[in-house]
This record gives C-alpha cells, structure tokens and sequence, in this order.
C-alpha cells in the first residue's frame, strides 16, 4: 500500500501535472501534490480528465455527483458548473475549507457542497454519479457498497478500476498528458442472479457484475446488464427487458418477430 500511494505521488510530480494557482485568498492553505491524508496521499486529478471523466458519465443539470476524498474539491466544482447538484467528502478539515472557497469563487457554491467526514461512512444513497480517484484496495474495499447502488448510477475512476470489473467505457487525454490519462466509467448493474419463472420455464440466471450467463430450461443463455437494462441470448432468441426488483418485462426478437415477455424471481 506504502509503495502504491509513493508511486502515486512520484508518478504525479514526474508528470509535470501541477494544480492551477490560487488567488491570495485561497493561500491560506495550499496543498500539495503526494501530502499525506488520512488513507491516501493527496494527487490531484488534471482538470483536462477532470471534464472527460464527467463527459464519460454524462453529467447533467439532474445528477447528484458526489467524490470520496475530494481534495481540493475540482471534481465537484466541475460537476457543478455543468449545473449538477455535488459533494465532496473530504477528511482533511483544511482542504474542505479551501474547496469552500474555490466554489464560492466559481460561482457554484450553491450546488457544490463540502463536507469534512470519512468516506467510507458517506451516505451514496442521493448519488447518481461518483466522481473517484482512489487506489484499487480502496475501491475494492467499497465494491459492496457500489454494489449496493441504485441501477444506472455510474462510477466514473481516474485511471484505477474496480478490481475484476470490466468497465463498461473508457476514454483517453492525448498529448501533453502523461500520467492519469484514462478515465473508467462502470454502471452498478440491477442484481438478476437467482431462478426465473418465463411462462413455464424456468430461467436460471448467474452474475458477475454486468454480465450474466446461465440456462433457459435446457438451453444456454448469455448476456449483458446496463444498470437495469437486460439483454439475453439463447439460441436465436433474443430477450430484452428492464429488471425492476424480481420482476422482468421487456421484448423477445426471434427472426425478427417481436413478442412480449416476462420473468418473476422465484429465488436466489
């Protein structure tokens, strides 16, 4: 871990990648790239990946975007000069007074709110996007509670991905940029594994993240989670539908004709 987050820093600095200036006003505290914090040293994310991680998600003025470890808080700020709702949670008590300040200056101090506590004990329930740049044992560590999200909520990560979880897109900053160039974005997919009932037959169904496979009576099925958007394969069968709790209701496409389906969760 000890030599993950001094890579991090060494990284950063050789990069050449440096945190814009601050009026006199802002001086007050001045952090710097690879300070130490509470769980990871502090390395700010550059603003040109800041903006492409926010395209990747899609932010608009009806998300909430909310980071964990918002540092100097320009991932937030940024979400809310796109006129999305945003918080950042910030254990560094002088760090959230500078990102108060630099939303005050922005003129988004009405959307971009600041918090000093711990991530790992943030409320994610509001979030419909997570802006993060955190180590992939600190992902890990929270895998779960992404888990646990609301379908469709997106994840948006500055280089690092959930281990074993293949993002469903990802984007890149070209030239000058060469270190934390990447942006990773995943969906938190409705949760189907379980037994099905499709008029009489039986649907079971296992789940690694997005993707699914399993059987359709005796027939093997395949497919694809997009929060709570399902496609399945089976045959020359394709389903599609939307999960809502234990309930499927969508099309079924065979050589082009088109049938209503459903699917009732019996267990999981």
């Amino acid at each position: 871990m000890i030599r993950d987050i001094a890579a991090l820093a060494f990284l950063y600095l050789a990069a050449g990648v440096l945190s814009s200036p601050h009026s006199a006003a802002q001086a007050i505290v001045e952090p710097t790239p690879g300070q130490p914090g509470k769980d990871v040293v502090w390395v700010p994310t550059p603003p040109e990946l800041v903006e492409k991680m926010l395209d990747l998600a899609g932010v608009t003025s009806k998300d909430f975007v909310m980071d964990l470890g918002s540092g100097d808080g320009r991932n937030v700020i940024a979400a809310a000069r796109r006129g999305a709702r945003a918080l950042g949670v910030e254990y560094n008590p002088d760090l959230v007074e500078l990102s108060r300040r630099r939303a005050k200056d922005a003129g988004v101090a009405e959307r971009a709110t600041f918090v000093q506590g711990d991530m790992y004990k943030a409320d994610l329930s509001q979030a419909t996007v997570l802006a993060l740049f955190l180590t992939p044992e600190h992902l890990d560590s929270m895998q779960d509670r992404f888990l646990a999200m609301k379908p469709g909520t997106r994840i948006v990560l500055n280089t690092f991905p959930v281990t074993d979880w293949e993002p469903d897109a990802t984007d890149t900053i070209g030239p000058p940029c060469r270190a934390w160039c990447t942006a990773l974005l995943v969906i938190v997919p409705a949760r189907v594994a379980g037994m099905w009932q499709v008029g009489d037959t039986q649907m079971n169904l296992r789940q690694d993240y997005q993707v699914v496979r399993g059987t359709i009576g005796a027939q093997p099925v395949t497919g694809r989670l997009r929060g709570a958007e399902i496609t399945l394969r089976a045959g020359d069968r394709e389903y599609t539908g939307r999960v809502s709790g234990d309930r499927i209701e969508g099309t079924a496409t065979t050589a082009g004709r088109e049938t209503p389906w459903t699917a009732t969760r019996e267990s999981l």
